[in-house]
């Protein structure tokens, strides 16, 4: 299991119960950022794939 894989899980069961209010803010903002952080690994994966000249190009 990758790390942002685990802190989203952390902060899946630490924010659940949470429907309204900062709280439910706080975890909206956590989820964009390990998604933006997930997004820049696999493209930061297939750059670095695609300059060694890799055939397979998806991480």
């Amino acid at each position: 299991m990758t790390m942002t894989k685990v802190i989203a899980l952390g902060a899946v069961f630490t924010l659940t119960g949470c429907s309204e209010g900062p709280a439910e803010d706080a975890g909206e903002r956590i989820d964009e950022a390990i998604t933006d952080a997930q997004n820049k690994a696999e493209d930061l994966c297939e750059k670095a794939k695609e300059e060694i000249g890799s055939e397979e190009q998806n991480c």
